[in-house]
């Protein structure tokens, strides 16, 4: 039984989806918008929401934690240094999911996952 297991399991192990999620938040943060299938846009979600609220906090603890999840160190130099002008004044709510057509290959429902 699955019941109360909150964690999106992408059919892949656990150091494969960890790696995954890192890669995709990273490139999401970089890039402001990619385009991914929508079980994996919903699992990054919270990922990179996370991350910002890290930036948000802007402590040197915070920063740490977010080095010891985002590849790219002068990413998050870059991300701490502008999030609180553009989430200043927010609670939450730093993505949005936008369905769109499905993938040729396969018919997975894929979407565009984006920072507002």
């Amino acid at each position: 039984m699955r019941h109360r297991c909150r964690v999106h399991q992408l059919s892949k192990p656990a150091d494969q989806r960890k790696a995954l999620l890192r890669a995709l938040t990273t490139e999401l943060i970089r890039h402001g918008r990619i385009t991914t299938t929508k079980a994996r846009a919903r699992a990054v979600r919270s990922e990179a929401e996370h991350m910002i609220t890290l930036a948000k906090e802007g402590t040197l603890a915070a920063r740490r934690r977010a080095l010891g999840y985002i590849y790219d160190k002068q990413l998050v130099h870059a991300l701490f240094e502008t999030v609180n002008e553009r989430y200043g004044n927010r609670n939450g709510g730093y993505t949005r999911i936008i369905r769109t057509v499905p993938r040729r290959g396969d018919a997975a429902e894929m979407s565009i996952i984006e920072l507002t």
